[in-house]
């Protein structure tokens, strides 16, 4: 992401919506691919494209145009906007420490055996 490699901004929900689908389309796309691949109640056409026209702007699209075509393609990719999202939750939240992000998810949410082995072990390879 070049215009905005520094800091990403947070999504909102129709923002990140939109992103999943293009994350989907893996690859240059026209507005109508989107609108086609939003889940009913379809959103107006014009709120899809003034959408993708504001991810554009704040750097999360690039386009390159075609004729009377824009074609859009994914700046930053779900795993850019994941890690700078959950760091920020992880700061905002959970003073950075991971431990205490664990000790919430474990208080707060049943995990299972399973699943905190998954942790340590990922914690481990770290």
């Amino acid at each position: 992401m070049e215009k905005n490699k520094t800091k990403l901004q947070e999504l909102t929900k129709g923002e990140l919506e939109t992103m999943q689908i293009v994350w989907k389309l893996d690859g240059e796309f026209i507005v109508r691919d989107v609108h086609d691949l939003m889940p009913e109640p379809k959103p107006a056409y014009n709120t899809v494209s003034t959408m993708v026209r504001i991810l554009d702007t704040k750097g999360f699209l690039t386009h390159r145009t075609l004729g009377h075509t824009n074609l859009y393609k994914a700046a930053v990719t779900k795993q850019e906007y994941t890690g700078t999202f959950m760091q920020g939750v992880l700061n905002s939240f959970f003073d950075g420490s991971v431990s205490r992000l664990v000790t919430f998810f474990s208080d707060n949410r049943n995990i299972s055996v399973k699943e905190a082995d998954e942790i340590l072990n990922m914690l481990s390879k770290k």
